[in-house]
């Protein structure tokens, strides 16, 4: 470790100590329910991180604690919200960024550090869990799935433990402990509503558990249900003020302390709305527009000709205010989610040293979001592009079609005018995007101790099997008969045919079609609508299989204690199935890309071997050594696809006094591909690029500007004809002009880290109550597995020199202005899963809590902070360029929680907490150059609960972001856009 980190790791420790004061100021929390008390009793058991059973409060890594409280304190209706209080977790929001990007499809999966989900490993009981993801990403497990009713605690270890579980551990692990003692009759109730009449959730639950006579069982059961609204962007006034960043006039170079962009608000798309925008020739100009009395033309909800304005036009495609479609319409702020969960534990002691336990766990979870919808427009390519219409078209009154041949005289004769419009809420009988899973698992295991000689030892053998059942479905446009259905002439009636069975050729004729009117607003028949309509989507379904053998004992006696041990086994058998719908295999829907069913398994054997060794305890003491143990672990995986590696893990624990323990660790973890990343069919299809690195706006920006503005300059120079550089405005980075490749990626490799943890623990005997935690985390990351599109490509080639030909020949240009776009916009790219370099992250914990001394009469008071310090995480696809994503809103540099509990008696008890984010750069590498909102403000929300216990009966409430405070202008997730929202709850139990 650098000195300077050394110095900086001694001035946090001090100033908690010594700067009381300061700790609410900064916001930093962590509830007291959440750690272990000061002055709890030692239990032997298994630790999260470990399989060798000790005390409870030993463990080596850095550990939060969550406890069920949690829940009722802050009015969470599932743990994957509680999870996101945790100071190290990333939270998942099912929540839109803007941008037309999806707010999600409901599933919440924790991911530590900010390094990924796919690098944190979620367990129930120590044991694995089925994936609940699909398509090009990682082995994840929705928080969703897991009911809270029998919760325990949940423990976050947040330093590797390959060694011990095997892959994905990079990270950390999120361990979901349940309880399995679980007596009597449970009722539970809430519900809750935004400020705004809003985002109301609720909540139920029914938990029943059963001792056995002779008390050598017990039986639980949970079941619960929970929904989250969605939102619209609209709804909150942050997210509803369309901003985009757009070419400032002002800025006169690179260096002169002037923004190359500025902020606009308002923004519409002036090229299109929802009634249908006329233009003479399909291109994205104003120059392109029908005039009627010389302004812009559109229809009217009920099809006749009215004026269009187009606002302000910025540039293609953006304008402020007008009639054009706005810029915050374009998908949901938030998805809804809706979550029903049942939970069955329960253990039977068959003697005193043989016990089986059974678990049994089915989910149902179904999120729901909108997404952009059906557009055709003269931004677009075919099959979106703009729509032909003629005067003959049976659905154009006589006054549309006066109107508009007195525009354009040709019209009357022959000509064709195109409309440019948005279908969404309009031809589809629903616009939203359904997901749902069923998640089903039944574990056995049978644990057992014994003898040996003088040696005792204890064992445990265990069988899950599990499977998540998915599917995604979404109404969407069946290209082919939209084509049949917009061809609509008169069918000699004074009524509408489609232009094919008019045909004198009967082999063209298809009998279902029926002609569709675009003009206007909801002016499609029903017969129109269930014709060019069709149902898509995919299912999918992961299985696992997974056997554990655990064997531990004590090998032979040292003066400091037994040396403990323990040996395992695990197999894993994982296989994965991708079956498109009939309208996605046939490619009839968007870019028309026939999508391929899929499949794919692999196994593991997996031999591990962890070992405990005391050094300095007991009888045996040496000077400023009360106790000193090592650990150390080993792994050994042969997977049947990535093939075999070895992982291990060491460890100490050093109590110098009663008050000051030192630990540390130092591992090394893996990551094996997943069957998608590895064997994801190749689909061929138009989207949107992202960023161009070359683009005006983005020109100066990413982590080498240098490097990026003159690898541009240099291909610029090479091909004159993509015009000027200091004017380029790429379409691609907006609209569906990229053909992209996306698939798997047969050659990759596992992901190695090397991970480091050490800390210390104090508890000053003259500060009765106080407990100091602080731990400092290393990983360093090789080869790691990211999923690129086709934009970090693109990234990738021009940040860095020289230029590496692999990545940049995934993407490339039009050569020449063809069909309405540009050249050198991006017509062609890849997206895949690559072995992406290198990744680095650096940062520290902190973990205090102070049990209040005070008299019986007055109550007990409980202060809790936590906080993650992330100083470093950088990232480099070729090893040379990094990006710092550290100090960004994605990982601010300090994510703080400072909590208060107070407990009146058995009765009352109160809650306050106060969740802190610090000031933060908009994006890796902005400036004032690059950005006008390159910086964003600190953010603080307040929380207050209480409850109050009558009998058996408990009722609570709370209010959580008490000010209302919004997030730092100007995105949506530096802070908590839902804003002030109260809660009402009720617990009734008998026992």
């Amino acid at each position: 470790m650098k000195e300077c980190n050394r110095s900086a790791l001694s001035g946090y420790f001090f100033a908690l100590l010594l700067t009381g004061l300061w700790l609410p100021k900064a916001g930093f929390a962590q509830a007291s329910y959440d750690i272990e008390s000061a002055n709890e009793a030692i239990e032997e058991v298994v630790v999260t991180g470990s399989r060798i059973r000790r005390a409870a409060n030993e463990n080596v890594a850095p550990t939060s604690l969550l406890s069920p409280d949690a829940l009722a304190d802050r009015g969470h209706v599932s743990l994957s919200e509680a999870l996101n209080d945790i100071t190290a977790i990333t939270p998942a929001l099912n929540q839109a960024t803007g941008g037309g990007a999806s707010s999600g499809a409901g599933q919440q999966f924790p991911e530590l550090f900010g390094l990924g989900t796919g690098r944190t490993l979620s367990l129930v009981n120590g044991r694995r869990f089925v994936s609940s993801s699909v398509g090009l990403g990682d082995a994840q497990v929705d928080a969703n799935v897991i009911p809270t009713g029998l919760i325990k605690q949940v423990d976050i270890v947040q330093a590797g433990a390959s060694a011990v579980y095997g892959s994905d551990a990079i990270a950390g692990v999120v361990n979901y402990i349940l309880r399995d003692d679980f007596a009597g009759l449970e009722l539970d109730a809430q519900f809750g509503r935004s400020s705004r009449n809003d985002y109301e959730q609720e909540f139920y639950r029914l938990t029943y558990g059963y001792n056995f006579p002779d008390q050598r069982g017990n039986i639980a059961v949970n079941v619960e249900h929970a929904t989250t609204p969605q939102l619209q962007f609209r709804d909150r006034p942050l997210s509803n003020q369309a901003r985009i960043l757009f070419t400032n006039p002002a800025d006169t170079g690179p260096a002169d302390g002037i923004p190359n962009r500025t902020n606009f608000f308002d923004v519409h798309f002036f090229n299109l709305n929802r009634n249908g925008v006329i233009y003479n020739f399909p291109a994205p100009i104003p120059q392109a527009f029908t005039l009627v009395n010389g302004s812009p033309a559109q229809f009217s909800a009920d099809g006749s000709v009215v004026p269009y304005d187009p606002g302000t036009i910025l540039g293609i495609p953006f304008s402020t205010g007008g009639d054009g479609f706005r810029f915050s319409e374009l998908t949901w702020l938030r998805s809804a989610v809706k979550r029903t969960a049942a939970n069955m534990i329960g253990h039977y002691d068959i003697n005193d040293r043989l016990t089986l336990r059974a678990e049994a766990l089915f989910a149902s979870t179904k999120g729901t979001e909108r997404p952009q919808g059906y557009w055709r427009t003269v931004l677009e390519a075919a099959p979106k592009n703009a729509i032909i219409f003629f005067a003959s078209n049976p659905f154009l009154t006589s006054e549309a079609v006066a109107d508009l041949s007195a525009a354009n005289p040709g019209f009357r004769f022959g000509a064709p005018l195109f409309l440019s419009k948005s279908f969404n809420d309009d031809i589809l009988p629903d616009n939203r995007q359904v997901s749902a899973t069923k998640t089903s698992r039944l574990m056995l295991s049978l644990d057992g101790a014994g003898d040996i000689g003088q040696r005792e030892y204890y064992w445990t053998v265990s069988s899950s099997v599990a499977r998540v059942a998915g599917e995604s479905r979404l109404y969407d446009v069946n290209n082919a008969n939209f084509a049949n259905a917009i061809n609509a002439v008169s069918d000699g009636a004074g009524g509408a045919a489609c232009a094919i069975n008019m045909d004198a050729d009967p082999t063209n004729d298809d009998p279902a079609c029926a002609p569709l009117n675009p003009f206007g607003f909801n002016n499609a028949g029903a017969n129109a609508r269930d014709y060019v309509s069709v149902l898509t989507g995919s299912d999918f379904r992961n299985d696992q299989i997974n056997v554990l053998a655990t064997l531990g004992t004590s090998l032979f006696s040292l003066p400091a204690g037994d040396v403990e041990a323990v040996v395992s086994y695990e197999h894993r058998d994982e296989k994965a199935t991708f079956t498109p719908l009939l309208a996605n295999r046939l490619g009839l829907v968007g870019a028309g890309v026939n999508e391929v069913p899929t499949s794919g398994q692999y196994n593991t054997n997996e031999f591990s071997f962890e070992a405990l060794v005391p050094l300095v305890g007991n009888e045996f003491s040496v000077p400023l050594v009360q106790k000193a143990e090592l650990t150390a672990s080993y792994r050994y995986v042969d997977h049947s696809i990535a093939g075999a590696e070895d992982v291990w893990s060491a460890g100490f624990r050093w109590e110098i006094t009663e008050d000051i323990t030192l630990r540390g660790t130092r591992s090394r973890n893996f990551r094996a591909p997943t069957l998608t990343q590895l064997i994801a069919p190749k689909t061929v299809g138009f989207a949107e690029f992202g960023a161009d690195p070359c683009d005006a706006d983005a020109i100066d920006s990413g982590p080498n500007p240098s490097a990026r503005r003159a690898n541009c300059e240099a291909e610029w120079a090479r091909n004159p004809q993509y015009g000027p550089l200091e004017t380029f405005q790429d379409p691609a980075e907006n609209f569906a002009f990229t053909q992209v490749t996306t698939g798997g990626n047969a050659n990759l490799t596992n992901e190695v880290a090397q991970t480091t943890s050490y800390g210390i623990v104090y508890k000053p005997r003259f500060v009765p109550g106080l407990s100091v935690t602080i731990d400092r985390i290393e990983i360093d990351l090789q080869d790691g597995l990211s999923a690129f599109v086709q934009s970090d490509f693109a990234a990738a080639c021009y940040d860095n020199s020289p230029q590496p030909a692999g990545l940049c020949g995934t993407f490339s240009r039009l050569q020449n202005a063809s069909g309405g776009l540009p050249a050198g916009t991006i017509v062609e790219a890849i997206a895949t899963t690559v072995n992406s370099g290198v990744t680095e992250y650096e940062g520290e914990y902190f973990f205090v809590n102070y049990e209040v001394p005070m008299s019986e009469r007055f109550g007990s008071l409980s202060l809790s902070v936590e906080a993650t310090h992330n100083s470093k995480r950088n990232t480099s696809v070729t090893g040379t360029t990094f990006t710092r994503l550290d100090n960004t809103v994605e990982l601010p540099e300090w994510i703080s929680r400072f909590s208060a509990y107070y407990n009146l008696g058995e009765n009352l008890s109160l809650f306050y907490q106060i969740n802190y984010l610090s000031k933060s750069l908009i994006a890796p590498d902005a400036t004032i150059e690059n950005d006008p909102n390159w910086l964003v403000d600190s953010n603080a929300r307040h929380s207050l609960s209480a409850q109050y216990s009558v009998g058996n009966v408990t009722f609570r409430a709370g209010v959580n972001n008490l000010t209302d405070e919004q997030p730092s202008f100007p995105g949506f997730t530096h802070g908590d856009i839902l804003g002030r929202r109260y809660f009402a709850g009720i617990t009734a139990n008998f026992l």
